[in-house]
């Protein structure tokens, strides 16, 4: 078992676009309800809602299909930051993803965000994953 939170979301996502799976079911903890959200927000998934098994707490999240042309999911991600090695950058280095089609989520001291978010406060933080 993984302690890398991050990483199961972005491999369920990978995963279940490859075999075109609709719904995608992942552990709720801070990090991956804040990253959904950012998802949701800019249009990559359809929807979330929180879903509870007994004592556990799943996030279920609803996938764009590539056959509806829709403008924007999810055709590749990568992890940058992990837990052997941080990866921290100021907010004039922030990598941009094919010049702003794809989005960097980044934790910083004001809350997990998108690099274009982070630039236009001023402030950079920990680099957690690209996607575009």
């Amino acid at each position: 078992m993984s302690n890398d939170t991050i990483a199961n979301l972005m491999t369920s996502i990978r995963n279940a676009d490859m075999v075109k799976k609709k719904t995608i079911r992942v552990a709720a903890t801070f990090i991956t309800e804040n990253i959904t959200r950012i998802l949701l927000r800019e249009g990559f998934i359809e929807d979330v809602r929180e879903h509870r098994e007994g004592k556990k707490s799943l996030l279920v999240l609803t996938s764009k299909s590539r056959e509806r042309k829709e403008k924007r999911y999810i055709t590749a991600s990568k992890r940058i930051s992990k837990p052997g090695l941080r990866i921290y950058s100021t907010y004039r280095e922030i990598p941009k993803v094919f010049g702003g089609m794809g989005i960097v989520i980044l934790s910083t001291s004001q809350g997990i965000m998108t690099d274009r978010e982070a630039r236009q406060k001023k402030i950079g933080g920990e680099l957690f994953c690209i996607l575009w």
